[in-house]
């Protein structure tokens, strides 16, 4: 994965760059700034396609010393996975600005910053790729004109996801009372390296049921995806209603139900 780091230019001055921050820097050592509650896209999950860039806002409380200027400062939230942020975290991702800050006392900083999400697959700066949906631990990142960097770790999680789809089809329509009706559909989720969507295999998902002037959803049976993703059932016709698959959702791919397929039995 791409780093986008916080990384000091050649003037001295705090600049935003595209590059991995070294090992060497990473171990330095840095002002004495500690960041608190630290909070990305409002403590949801985030959600990325299969093609679009997705940005989320994080917010977060950096604590100084009085005697370190805020302006020679600048911050930022790191998603990370491995044992710990810095040299020996497997995959890193930060914005692609630093955080803005405001000053709510000689000691403490109220920031908010953009944390950008792009599939692989979608342009050359791409940084996702679909083996690494799942669990993020959530840390900061503080750098400063005297070349001090600091890093924070386990400020929390949150789970970086695949969006997936679900659709449904229930026939035939309409239908005798008592007769079967096969309702058919499929899961599938976004694939960050080729740009498309693809079948979600061996998932367990819901066939629900709701009966014409109801507003809630009963479930008939829980069936399994095939390994395409595919959906394929039968059920027998009671009432005029919507049928619809329904899927819980999982680390790595959000939870999604089908818009309901309406079956008018006779």
């Amino acid at each position: 994965m791409r780093i986008r780091a916080l990384v000091l230019v050649a003037s001295g001055a705090v600049a935003l760059s595209a590059l991995a921050v070294p090992a060497a820097q990473a171990a330095t050592a840095g002002p004495a700034v500690t960041f608190s509650s630290l909070k990305v896209n409002s403590g949801k999950n985030i959600v990325v396609g299969s093609t679009a860039m997705v940005t989320v806002s994080a917010t977060y409380t950096v604590t100084k010393p009085a005697s370190l200027d805020a302006s020679s400062i600048q911050t930022g939230p790191v998603l990370y996975r491995g044992a710990t942020l810095g040299e020996n975290s497997d995959d890193m991702l930060l914005g692609d600005d630093p955080g803005t800050c405001t000053a709510s006392s000689s000691t403490v900083l109220k920031c908010s910053a953009k944390i950008q999400f792009r599939p692989k697959g979608s342009d050359e700066d791409g940084d996702l790729i679909s083996t690494e949906a799942g669990t993020w631990k959530l840390g900061a990142l503080a750098v400063n004109a005297d070349n001090g960097v600091t890093w924070q770790g386990d400020l929390g999680t949150t789970h970086l996801q695949r969006r997936s789809t679900l659709t449904v089809n229930a026939s035939p329509e309409p239908v005798k009372k008592g007769k079967t009706i096969t309702v058919t559909g499929k899961l599938a989720r976004a694939n960050w390296d080729t740009n498309t969507y693809a079948g979600y295999s061996t998932q367990p998902v819901k066939l629900q049921f709701r009966k014409k002037g109801s507003s809630t959803y009963t479930t008939l049976k829980t069936i399994k995806t095939t390994s395409t993703g595919a959906l394929k059932t039968t059920t027998t016709a009671t009432a005029d209603g919507y049928y619809r698959y329904s899927f819980a959702g999982t680390t790595t791919t959000p939870s999604v139900s089908a818009a309901g397929d309406y079956v008018d039995v006779q």
